[in-house]
């Protein structure tokens, strides 16, 4: 048997590698002064079909559990961060600045970047509706993607304004239940001709269709690329008011990070959405909120691609993966005192193995090569000594047993990892 389509088994070198991805979420949000929550994986199905409507269970894992109760795995985390703030939001300092590292499920059709299950990656700033807002969470994304080993010349954030949009629909007298319809136009644009988009806008083709090429302006997105100029970052962002994001409950700014060179789907996403709290808590909650969400799948085969960034990718997963020591017992006899070791070196909280059963003194060796081990400790005739070897140098030392931590503590192949 195979695991499900659009589902992925993770063996260790995946696991790894999905492990590096979540370290680096985890440290560049700690350093923004972001604070991780997470949320039930099961949800009640109405509180994705509120915000969404009845064609989200087209995409939905949904069913009914044994209590009776209509139920679906989460194909997105707004929904759910809506909910817990709107109960819980008093006991917290404005703003919040929350992060998460949850697993989606959405059923839908298979390509590449896309798969029916991925690990999100999601960043939002809510209780604070200054520009000052979606300046830090664009330099969050900007961040994680440096973090990874990006720069300016491999990708870039696109950024745009639904006010923008909404002002100019509004100049154009077009009646307000069409403005989404319109903006779903713009928001294909970049992926269809030119002459269907013109055609699909009727009326507004041509002043809509010189903004697209370069004929609006937003004193907002002046400000807000001021900012990332300010902190050295704008070379990673260009406003582009093509960028309108389909989603009907965005109200202001939105951004999107590609790759320069486009050969990818968007690698993150996101905007403000200052109304949505207060909708799916029926007004209990009023909170402005802007927010964006990574992507495994697209992240990891960006990685794959980009020699620099995977490069840095395996030498952590290679570091990661290392141990500081392997104990070799070249005579069973002294088997006990070398466990007795391997427990004393994990108890100062080093990466230590050693051989289950009796094995052949050069496949031990060998097994320490493979795994990693900066440093061989050999149990055999030298005893009360140990004979330690560093993988690296292959220079070997007698050190007396009782003395042997102290020497793993000074060695220069294991001080930079010393406890």
């Amino acid at each position: 048997m195979q695991a499900l389509p659009g589902f992925r088994d993770f063996l260790p070198s995946d696991c790894a590698v999905r492990n590096y991805i979540f370290a680096q979420w985890r440290e560049v949000s700690r350093r923004y002064g972001f604070v991780e929550y997470d949320g039930p994986l099961l949800e009640d199905l109405e509180l994705f079909k509120k915000k969404s409507g009845d064609e989200i269970g087209k995409q939905l894992y949904d069913f009914t559990d044994k209590g009776g109760r209509a139920v679906a795995l989460r194909p997105e985390m707004t929904p759910t961060l809506a909910r817990m703030v709107a109960g819980a939001h008093r006991d917290f300092r404005k703003p919040m600045k929350w992060f998460c590292v949850p697993q989606m499920f959405r059923y839908e059709r298979m390509q590449r970047g896309r798969l029916r299950e991925h690990y999100q990656y999601n960043c939002d700033i809510i209780g604070d509706a200054g520009i000052e807002a979606d300046v830090e969470l664009i330099a969050v994304c900007i961040d994680m993607l440096r973090s990874f080993g990006f720069g300016a010349d491999d990708v870039v954030v696109r950024i745009s304004d639904r006010e923008f949009w909404v002002e100019f629909l509004r100049g154009q007298d077009l009646p307000e239940d069409q403005w989404q319809q319109t903006l779903e136009v713009i928001d294909k644009s970049e992926r269809e001709p030119r002459e269907k988009t013109a055609a699909r806008l009727g009326e507004l083709a041509e002043p809509v269709l010189k903004i697209l090429d370069g004929g609006g302006q937003s004193e907002k997105l002046g400000r807000l690329m001021d900012g990332l100029r300010q902190r050295g970052l704008a070379e990673f962002a260009t406003v582009d008011l093509g960028i309108v994001r389909g989603l009907a409950y965005y109200t202001g700014v939105v951004f999107e990070a590609f790759d320069r060179g486009r050969n990818l789907r968007a690698i993150a996403g996101g905007g403000r959405y200052d109304n949505l709290i207060a909708q799916l808590s029926d007004g209990t909650a009023s909170l402005p909120a802007i927010g964006f969400a990574m992507g495994d799948v697209v992240l990891g085969e960006l990685m794959q691609n980009h020699a620099g960034a995977r490069a840095k990718m395996e030498a952590a997963v290679a570091r990661e993966r290392e141990l500081d020591a392997y104990v070799v017992i070249a005579k069973e006899e002294r088997r006990g005192d070398a466990i007795a070791v391997v427990q004393a070196l994990r108890n100062q909280h080093y990466r230590v193995d050693y051989p289950l059963s009796p094995t052949k003194v050069g496949r031990q060796f060998q097994h320490a090569e493979q795994l990693g081990a900066h440093a061989a400790v050999l149990f055999g005739d030298e005893w009360p000594q140990v004979k330690v070897k560093d993988l690296a140098t292959r220079e070997e030392q007698l050190v007396p047993q009782e003395e042997l931590l102290a020497h793993l503590s000074a060695s220069a192949s294991l001080s930079s990892r010393g406890r």
